[in-house]
């Protein structure tokens, strides 16, 4: 019968290309025959954002892409999960009965469990019991390639597993040292401690410092994210953004030609990557596809994953692919929704792009999702039908974002010189006895940005609706 792993050491060490936890992922090692069998459980409860009508599809699926495989499952409704065990007491026990007759291996509950909940049901089960968001940040564990996912996802599993590291180590909680048995040894004297208590403030004090040194490395990869993205501000950018596996990265490979890694699992691909985008008529983007959503995303894997978001933070629009051909469309696009206004760019213009009609049976959600997100345009990124549609909407907006102006600069004010040559297309310049005239095409976020900055910075002609009285010194 299998048991949870409890005596490894916290700290995460790197072997065939993945990451150890102290509780021990359910991902098995490429050279594995034997995949473990799961039990897949679910409470559901008033305000659960799942599908009622098949409250555990999307779990069997994350299941699968972590390499196990799916037995059985057991659903209840409960107005609340219960503090001890989630569930109520004849579902546990139907729970204990049915795993031990399918030989499980592990339990995997759809919502998010306590340290309690989780040791409480591995005792009454004597099997291994983690929730979703465990699930989740195993699967991006193997996933990661690069050094930044792979620190990003050993943050966030850090980040998880310190407050669940008590439970851990019961079964050393009954060792007593030298004099244990002692008054000294009852009170906590010097060397009287049991080896469980000094073990478990060794590993907090391991998991804390590198959580720590975790978060210096990724502060600086933030700072040279934000110094990349900083470079390429002059250009038009637009991000994929969407649910796992909507066909972000077959629609990439579609619209650029790139070859980025496409397959029809969960969680394919965890890192950012950014190419130029032609959009025909003398006009380009860049386009960065960004690592997929799911609902109740786990919060510190959203915190962790800033840095490779950032993309999508400054990016000047969105394209939100959404899988139509999936029951649960709608759902996705509230859960995509949710992450995008965590990250504080829910105000980032957005096009809808309905993905799969190729392969769509009901055409009505995508009907239901046009007239709530006007903002839609229907595609297949496989075979390729509505991708003209989509570059003529990306090329206006594109071309929107721009205008033409006619700039006043002073002879003295070389740094802003600069700055205009850097972020606008100069297409005629005439230089006076004091002052440079700039003819010049920028975006309407840069030129703002410029007025704001430069004081004498003159806009002598330009857009209306944005300056309003162009005669004015800025």
């Amino acid at each position: 019968m299998r048991h949870s792993i409890r005596s490894d050491t916290p700290n995460a060490s790197k072997s065939n290309n993945r990451l150890r936890w102290p509780r021990g992922g359910i991902l098995p090692d490429a050279q594995d025959d034997k995949r473990e069998k799961a039990f897949l459980v679910g409470v559901l409860l008033p305000n659960s954002r799942v599908d009622w009508s098949d409250p555990l599809g999307e779990l069997a699926a994350l299941a699968e892409s972590s390499g196990t495989e799916v037995c059985d499952s057991l659903v209840q409704k409960r107005p609340a999960l219960s503090p001890g065990y989630a569930l109520g007491k004849g579902k546990l026990a139907e729970l204990v009965e049915r795993a031990e007759a399918s030989e499980i291996d592990v339990v995997i509950f759809d919502n998010a469990l306590s340290p309690r909940q989780i040791r409480n049901l591995e005792k009454a089960l004597e099997r291994k019991v983690i929730d979703r968001s465990e699930l989740i940040l195993d699967i991006f564990a193997c996933r990661a390639v690069t050094r930044e996912a792979r620190m990003q996802v050993e943050l966030a599993q850090l980040q998880y597993t310190a407050p669940r590291l008590r439970g851990m180590w019961t079964h050393l909680e009954r060792i007593a040292g030298a004099g244990g048995a002692t008054a000294a040894g009852a009170v906590g004297g010097v060397g009287t401690r049991g080896p469980g208590e000094r073990q478990i403030e060794i590993d907090r004090r391991i998991v804390r410092e590198r959580i720590r040194h975790l978060q210096r490395e990724i502060d600086q990869i933030d700072r040279r994210k934000q110094q990349e993205v900083d470079t390429r501000s002059d250009r038009f950018s637009v991000s994929l953004v969407g649910y796992t596996n909507s066909g972000k990265s077959t629609l990439m490979n579609r619209l650029t030609g790139a070859e980025c890694f496409c397959a029809d699992q969960l969680f394919a691909t965890l890192d950012t990557k950014t190419i130029r985008w032609d959009l025909g008529e003398r006009t380009s983007a860049l386009l960065s596809d960004t690592v997929g959503f799911v609902r109740d995303l786990p919060h510190h894997l959203v915190a962790s994953f800033r840095a490779t978001l950032e993309e999508t933070v400054h990016a000047d629009l969105l394209l939100h692919v959404v899988d139509i051909s999936s029951p649960q469309a709608w759902q996705q696009v509230e859960a995509v929704e949710a992450v995008l206004a965590e990250l504080n760019c829910g105000d980032v213009p957005q096009i809808y792009v309905l993905n799969k009609v190729d392969v769509a049976d009901d055409m009505s959600m995508a009907e239901m999702l046009t007239c709530h997100r006007p903002s839609s345009v229907s595609i297949s990124a496989l075979t390729g039908a509505g991708i003209d549609k989509l570059l003529d909407e990306v090329r206006q907006r594109a071309r929107h974002d721009r205008c033409d102006v006619t700039l006043q600069v002073p002879h003295s004010e070389g740094k802003l010189l600069s700055e205009i040559d850097r972020l606008a297309e100069v297409r005629d310049r005439e230089y006076g006895a004091d002052n440079v005239q700039i003819k010049a095409n920028i975006s309407r976020a840069h030129l703002l940005q410029l007025t704001g900055r430069y004081k004498r910075l003159v806009v002598t002609d330009g857009p209306d609706d944005l300056f309003g009285d162009t005669d004015e010194a800025q």
